[in-house]
């Protein structure tokens, strides 16, 4: 069950009771880069999502609060089923997720036994546990390199990072069709345009983004890659081609440089923006905190099976993971 505000909370000073609540239940609050600023900035942790439940796991912490989407909270779980995992609003899922159903993605490998599954984190746990290894992105291009030419390989949920890797690595990997609906929304005519405006400015895209997107980056990587690109480009211009919420972020560390989201369609709407990282608020997060619900429940086999394709990637790219998440200050 979602939790939803079920009184006034009006007059609570939310932070405050967060606060309160974060001590009361020896907790560890997370965010994504993708997550509005205010619960960005009482977070613990800042981060991509693997590399935020892998710091979860190893704190004494009893409960995770993970702002974030479902998936996240799920692997959080995986990682470490010791502890109270809770998501503020169970509905915050994942166009990825959604387009990957597990008992479609089981008869696409049976049709293809010859092939291992190399997954993206941005997937059920379910699928998670059909396949032979996960990745992130920014541990997809270390772990493609180190498996050989000759072995097939499924690639899904995100036909356009898989592509990305196709075109980067020769490689002919069958590709799941699954897309980000944020990243999908990018138009390159109006990046086109704000180019014109910013000529010297780079551009920055994640590689969820479509060709027409990606190939007119100057820089291809994960939230937290761009983040570390954003800290180290020449120039005090960045053109940001992910979903702007991260902005924040580099704002936050680098005051002196100005940054632009990419635009959508029409070069004014808020498509770019994440509708499921946005069901996540602050009162939402208070109640999850006071009630340690909704809770995140996996059974103890299906876990286990989730558990190997994530310490398979760990193991082959734990160095790459996360590189550039931030701590709390």
């Amino acid at each position: 069950m979602t939790a939803q505000p079920r009184e006034n909370l009006s007059g609570l000073d939310l932070r405050a009771e967060i606060e309160r609540l974060r001590k009361e239940r020896n907790a560890v609050i997370l965010a994504h880069y993708y997550q509005k600023p205010e619960l960005q900035d009482l977070a613990d942790f800042v981060g991509d999502s693997l590399e935020l439940s892998k710091k979860a796991a190893a704190t004494d912490a009893d409960v995770i609060a993970f702002c974030g989407v479902k998936f996240m909270a799920d692997t959080a779980k995986i990682l470490s089923p010791e502890k109270i995992v809770v998501l503020p609003d169970l509905d915050a899922g994942c166009s990825l997720e959604d387009s990957c159903p597990p008992e479609k993605f089981k008869a696409f490998r049976e049709r293809h036994p010859d092939h291992i599954a190399l997954t993206y984190i941005n997937c059920s746990t379910e699928v998670k546990a059909l396949s032979d290894v996960i990745v992130t992105s920014s541990s997809a291009e270390t772990i493609l390199a180190q498996i050989p030419k000759d072995q097939k390989i499924i690639f899904g949920p995100d036909r356009h990072l898989g592509g990305y890797l196709n075109r980067k690595f020769d490689r002919d990997m069958l590709l799941w069709p699954g897309v980000c609906i944020v990243h999908e929304a990018f138009s390159e005519t109006e990046l086109l345009k704000l180019k014109e405006q910013h000529p010297d400015a780079p551009i920055a895209a994640h590689p969820e983004c479509p060709p027409h997107i990606v190939d007119h980056a100057d820089y291809v990587g994960s939230t937290s890659g761009i983040l570390q690109y954003a800290k180290t480009m020449e120039g005090d211009t960045l053109i940001v081609a992910t979903e702007p919420h991260i902005i924040h972020q580099m704002e936050t560390a680098l005051p002196e440089k100005t940054f632009i989201g990419a635009p959508g369609a029409d070069g004014n709407c808020n498509c770019n923006i994440c509708p499921y990282m946005a069901l996540n608020t602050m009162e939402k997060l208070y109640l999850a905190l006071r009630d340690l619900e909704p809770r995140i429940e996996i059974e103890e086999g299906l876990r286990l099976k989730a558990k190997q394709s994530l310490d398979k990637m760990i193991e082959m790219a734990s160095g790459t993971i996360g590189k550039g998440d931030l701590g709390r200050a």
